[in-house]
């Protein structure tokens, strides 16, 4: 009687070996990166101001002065860009214009000659296209991190549409977005190009929109990483102490990049973790 428990035990422990076996295989599957890509030399060099070098008193963020002013300070640039319904692609953080020129419009909506009516920030800086954008970086030689802001379910559009700018300058970059859809774009179409997925505690922070909580949950576990197998992860500094994401460092060796860092303190916890910086309000150089 004893042996018959004995055997019935351990066939029970054997399936739960099995099963937990079988879900870390789907864990490691759903969280799968790309490692090694030969840009990364290049890439690690640099720290990146976020939406160029800007400030009250400097210049408006994702201007053309705030780019200027992070090359002359030698730092990388992190920008945004959106797709405008001419199919030029507009560099600015906001869909909405209403917080950066006052204007309740969307970018989206706009032309290239429409967009260049509104100023940033009560300045006379324009809002700047990708075109205008990238001449600066091909003769400096300092890269840039260009995130794609998706809109209305444009990702494979804006993706296209951006990645056939950047060709035509000899620009180092990396491109990465919150929405996975760009990433994948990107990883079947461009495989060469640098790719990451941005991502943050959506639930922690209320962002994400109208998204269902399970999707912003796993978008916030990295868990869509198997659609785009990025090269590296862009994540909230102050949600870095994320278990997924520490799994991605340590079983795939994906790099880490922090945003957006506004003090020398976290600029230095983030770079002892050998992660890349994306900051803001602060000269990292002081």
């Amino acid at each position: 009687m004893h042996w018959r428990i004995w055997i019935t035990d351990m066939w029970t422990v054997i399936l739960i070996v099995i099963i937990l076996l079988l879900l870390a295989e789907i864990f490691a599957l759903l969280t799968v990166c790309r490692r090694g890509h030969s840009y990364w030399t290049l890439l690690r060099k640099y720290r990146y101001a976020h939406r160029g070098y800007h400030g009250k008193d400097l210049a408006p963020e994702n201007s053309l002065l705030a780019y200027k002013e992070a090359i002359r300070r030698g730092f990388g640039v992190e920008l945004d860009v959106h797709l405008m319904k001419d199919g030029n692609l507009a560099v600015i953080h906001d869909a909405s214009l209403l917080r950066t020129a006052g204007a309740d419009v969307l970018v989206e909506d706009l032309t290239a000659d429409e967009v260049k009516q509104y100023r940033l920030e009560g300045t006379d800086e324009q809002i700047p296209l990708l075109e205008e954008v990238l001449p600066l970086f091909e003769q400096s030689g300092l890269p840039l991190v260009v995130e794609l802001k998706a809109e209305r379910g444009n990702h494979d559009a804006l993706a296209d549409a951006t990645c056939a700018v950047l060709d035509k300058y000899k620009v180092l970059y990396c491109i990465e977005s919150f929405d996975p859809r760009c990433i994948r774009w990107l990883k079947k179409n461009r495989p060469e190009i640098v790719r990451g997925q941005l991502s943050e505690n959506f639930l922690r922070h209320g962002d994400g929109g109208n998204m269902p909580k399970p999707l912003l949950w796993a978008l916030g576990n990295l868990l869509t990483n198997c659609l785009a197998k990025p090269d590296f992860i862009a994540y909230r500094f102050s949600d870095r102490d994320n278990l997924c994401l520490r799994w991605c460092r340590w079983f795939y060796h994906v790099q880490e990049i922090n945003w957006t860092i506004i003090t020398k303190e976290e600029m230095c916890a983030a770079e002892s973790a050998g992660n890349l910086v994306i900051f803001q309000d602060f000269d990292p150089r002081l």
